[in-house]
């Protein structure tokens, strides 16, 4: 009877040029999506074996070249034909259809039997059990995705936060995390093996999500921050230093004199640090604040700055 044809790019959605990291990244997430434990449909434990079958397949590269070889003469083999494949390899047939490594389709038995004396297969995880030469597989556990919040000046120096994993049917485990300098507002930090508890094969991985709360008067953009600073009317118009907060302290700035208001000055290297080295920008925007409930004798000193031929209204009528 022929064998069926197994198209694993297809079982995993991914095109042939695929990276391995790719093949992995789709087989995790269709692992979770239809382990048996986890999805209780009547078609989940056979597509579950297709993807570990896929998996096995197109995370080894032995047999992902041997698969990749096929190409039309595989119906000439389906039907019967010569046993003499393509590209240097000869087609294995290891026994009747049905019989043996009963985890693995006739299709795979037939193409992959002679790979098939590992004691460990690839990443999919498929492992000889003892004693009578047949395979089970072996589930990565699901990967968890969990949230940590941290201030603006925590997410500048870096920081540290104690977490308690709960496992599923009871304990817990506690973990020290390191949220690296520079983080950015929904960057994910990965934990490997801190996740859900494989079948068999390893644990999955943990993944935090990392919220930034906002500043009361930081923004950030990109890897630069951005400030309002209030400057009185005297310092706007003859100019001096003064002082501006920064994320890493207290800094002087030099406010030229007859500043506008509105004005944007650059401190370099004062934003935030780069993952690569070296830091962002920050930048000061001046907001001129006008003096309030005037004296008789400020009022007239105010006139006295007033030049009645000055129109700065003249480039909008």
């Amino acid at each position: 009877m022929p064998v069926e044809y197994k198209d694993y790019y297809k079982i995993l959605g991914v095109p042939k040029d695929a990276k391995t990291e790719d093949v992995k990244k789709a087989y995790r997430r269709l692992a979770r999506q239809y382990h048996p434990d986890l999805n209780k449909g009547a078609d989940a434990e056979r597509r579950f074996k297709e993807i570990n079958e896929a998996q096995e397949v197109l995370a080894d590269p032995q047999k992902r070249h041997r698969y990749d070889q096929l190409g039309p003469s595989w119906e000439r083999f389906a039907q019967g034909g010569p046993t003499s494949g393509r590209g240097g390899f000869q087609w294995v047939f290891t026994g009747a259809p049905g019989a043996g490594s009963g985890d693995f389709s006739d299709f795979f038995r037939m193409v992959f039997g002679d790979l098939a004396g590992a004691e460990v297969f690839g990443g999919a995880g498929r492992e000889r059990a003892r004693g009578n030469g047949r395979f089970r597989a072996r589930a990565q556990g699901p990967d968890v995705e969990s949230e940590v919040e941290v201030s603006l000046a925590e997410a500048y120096r870096g920081s540290e936060r104690s977490l308690t994993l709960r496992r599923e049917g009871g304990g817990s485990k506690r973990l020290d995390v390191r949220i690296p300098a520079g983080v950015r507002d929904g960057q994910r930090i990965r934990l490997a093996g801190q996740g859900g508890p494989g079948e068999g094969g390893p644990a999955g991985d943990l993944y935090l999500r990392v919220g930034i709360r906002p500043h009361p008067f930081f923004r950030r953009e990109g890897d630069d921050v951005h400030v309002d600073l209030p400057v009185a009317l005297h310092e706007a118009l003859l100019g001096g230093e003064v002082t501006v907060p920064t994320l890493k302290g207290r800094a002087n700035l030099r406010i030229p004199p007859e500043t506008q208001n509105g004005r944007v000055i650059r401190l370099a290297g004062l934003g935030m640090p780069r993952p690569g080295g070296g830091h962002g920008d920050m930048y000061v925007s001046v907001k001129v604040v006008l003096p309030q409930k005037l004296t008789p004798q400020e009022r007239e000193a105010v006139e006295k700055l007033v030049r009645s031929d000055e129109d700065v209204r003249s480039h909008l009528l």
